[in-house]
């Protein structure tokens, strides 16, 4: 076996329309056509590479995008409820321009926010990271030198990576996390190093 294990970071593809620059978080919405020309676009580039497991989010725009590679892989997901998407609290189901207007909060700055004090009647940072990184310490122990696929969300992906790179998670804004994106964490005794970042078969591969 590898020293190496592998986990494939995929997040979800476009959602739909209408929570387009919205706060959706535990909204739970499907994909656009566009987000599901996106999936299957994603599942065309990963046919034919191996996976020993794939885990994802149980929420609706995560399942969507994962079904086209599910009909052709012998995978069933592992569904863990930890892996769902950050909860923004009063900022759910806002719009950008409308949480500056109504909480004088820059909405670019949302991950500063969530490291700072957390969203009103939402989540903050750490209760976010006490329940995603279960989910990372339950896949790492189980699947040590393997490679694995993870299907998640923007935030969700965020905080993966803080995790096991050690990073504040508002660094994590110097990264793009694009929809039906792939990232690559490399995780061996010595060092974890991201060894593809935010590739997009749909746009990327043509």
């Amino acid at each position: 076996m590898s020293s190496i294990t592998q986990l494939l970071l995929v997040r979800h593809a476009e959602v739909e329309t209408r929570y387009h620059r919205v706060f959706g978080g535990r909204i739970d919405m499907g994909l656009s056509p566009r987000g599901h020309e996106q999936s299957t676009a994603l599942a065309k580039y990963l046919s034919g590479r191996h996976f020993d497991a794939i885990y994802a989010s149980p929420m609706k725009r995560v399942q969507e995008t994962i079904q086209p590679l599910l009909a052709v892989k012998e995978h069933r997901p592992v569904i863990l409820p930890g892996l769902r998407e950050v909860d923004f609290g009063d900022w759910t189901g806002l719009g950008w321009e409308d949480v500056q207007k109504r909480f004088g909060e820059s909405p670019f700055e949302w991950l500063e926010k969530m490291a700072r004090d957390g969203f009103p009647n939402g989540e903050n940072e750490l209760a976010f990271r006490s329940r995603v990184e279960p989910c990372v310490e339950q896949i790492l122990r189980d699947h040590s030198g393997q490679k694995i696929l993870v299907a998640c969300h923007g935030g969700t992906v965020r905080m993966i990576l803080s995790i096991l790179l050690n990073l504040a998670l508002p660094k994590t804004t110097h990264f793009e996390v694009d929809y039906a994106s792939l990232t690559k964490v490399e995780i061996n005794p010595q060092r974890r190093q991201i060894e593809l970042l935010n590739l997009t078969p749909w746009r990327d591969i043509r």
